[in-house]
């Protein structure tokens, strides 16, 4: 399991800032197309590291590991990356994917 954490930790630190991906692009890059709540557990254990885990959202833009954050910082954190929100925990993904299948090859 420690192996697959490093793994995901390892795509997820590639993300640039004022970009964000989806739990499932990153599996889907891992090969494990349905393993997106994998990702999540990967990046449970993250969220209070130097690992950019608020660059994750789940595919409809949803800030939905915001749980795992202190206080408000998965949104905060994400709009001083100028990251543009259509609700308040809702990113436009459209705008700011980036998607490790395209970018990583």
């Amino acid at each position: 399991m420690e192996d697959y954490y490093q793994r995901v930790y390892k795509i997820v630190e590639q993300i640039p800032k004022g970009k964000v991906t989806t739990y499932g692009s990153i599996a889907r890059y891992l090969g494990i197309a349905s393993g997106a709540r994998m990702v999540g557990y990967a990046l449970n254990k993250a969220a209070e590291t130097n690992i950019p885990a608020h660059r994750v959202v789940n595919r409809n833009g949803e800030l939905t590991g915001r749980a795992y954050f202190p206080d408000d910082t998965m949104r905060e954190r994400l709009k001083q990356e100028n990251i543009r929100f259509i609700d308040e925990y809702q990113v436009d993904i459209d705008q700011h994917l980036w998607d490790p299948n395209e970018e990583m090859g």
